[in-house]
């Protein structure tokens, strides 16, 4: 009879149960969190969020990093903004070519940033912070440093439209969950991302072509940023500079207290989306309870070390970088 309780599957199944013992606890601090109201405003706040660490979740899982996201998510949501007023201001307009130009804008950049690593041999850390700070500058230079919006009721929906209490971003969302899935598990690129994590010189060896999937890996996660553009200004109604504001700090920790290793070749899509609800979690709970707003980032950044302690095996990394 197989061994349940084991460390790897305590391992493994951490992440969940400090989600449920964080929804316990604020629970019982203020029954109201519990409620489909509340619950909506986590996944409200959770979807463009998820998107970001999904795409980020690609570049880890191949060991890289990947610091571009607030400056790709400013771009391309300004530039979503002004191709929308452009086209008319409505979908209806033909303002539905924005998407799949906005997305293929967002690939684009991640693609440039995959070339800076690869190509010119630049640590992903720092030819992806440059990059965000690039994109960042160019949504300045593109506003003026001014509020761009628009309000065009039927792409306002994915907010206002609820199914079962959720808004329609949050569903849309979750197909592109399921899309980012299925590309992880069932596609060779997929495969291909995790042979590169666990390592280098072996995926090599056995034909894979590192540099192209590398290169891959930043495009896929720069069409992921680009979808969180999209919903934010669907959230929002408006796009800035500052748009993508926070991300980094939300997708990075949220990889890594879902259980997506640092060293590469570890976790997945489904890790990345626990991990996105804990710290949206957190930050709900923290306002719903009432905890003073000087106090809110201690407190974040104190639970974020419990759960990573919680769901990393520690063991299994030589020098922690």
């Amino acid at each position: 009879m197989p061994r349940i309780l084991t460390r790897e599957n305590a391992i493994r199944w951490a992440p969940f149960m400090v989600l449920l013992a964080l929804i316990v606890l604020f629970t019982a601090i203020n029954p109201s969190f519990l409620s489909q109201r509340n619950f909506a405003r986590i996944a409200i706040a959770a979807a463009p969020a998820l998107m970001v660490a999904v795409g980020v979740t690609f570049i880890i899982v191949m060991g890289s990093i990947d610091l571009s996201m607030e400056g790709v998510v400013s771009l391309t949501a300004v530039l979503f903004c002004f191709l929308m007023l452009a086209l008319g201001g409505t979908l209806a307009s033909g303002g539905w070519v924005a998407i799949p130009v906005i997305l293929a804008v967002g690939a684009a950049i991640g693609l440039v940033n995959g070339f800076i690593h690869v190509k010119l041999k630049i640590p992903s850390f720092m030819a992806s912070l440059a990059l965000g700070f690039v994109g960042t500058g160019a949504a300045i230079l593109l506003t003026g440093g001014d509020i761009v919006k628009f309000n065009d009721p039927t792409f306002r929906a994915l907010l206002t439209w609820r199914i079962l209490g959720f808004p329609l971003m949050v569903y849309v969302a979750g197909l592109c969950l399921v899309l980012a899935w299925f590309i992880q598990s069932h596609t060779r690129l997929g495969r291909y991302f995790y042979a590169v994590g666990g390592g280098e010189e072996l995926a090599h060896a056995s034909g894979v072509r590192v540099q192209h999937v590398r290169m891959a890996g930043f495009s896929l996660a720069g069409f992921f940023y680009a979808i969180a553009a999209i919903l934010q200004v669907a959230k929002l109604g408006q796009a800035e500079s500052v748009t993508g504001s926070n991300f980094m700090f939300m997708s990075i920790t949220s990889v890594v207290v879902g259980g997506v290793a640092l060293w590469g070749g570890i976790g997945g899509v489904w890790n990345t989306l626990v991990g996105v609800l804990i710290v949206a979690v957190i930050n709900n709970g923290m306002v719903v309870i009432g905890l003073p707003d000087f106090l809110q980032a201690a407190v974040l950044g104190l639970l974020v070390i419990i759960a990573v302690i919680l769901s990393t095996d520690r063991r299994a990394v030589a020098f922690v970088k």
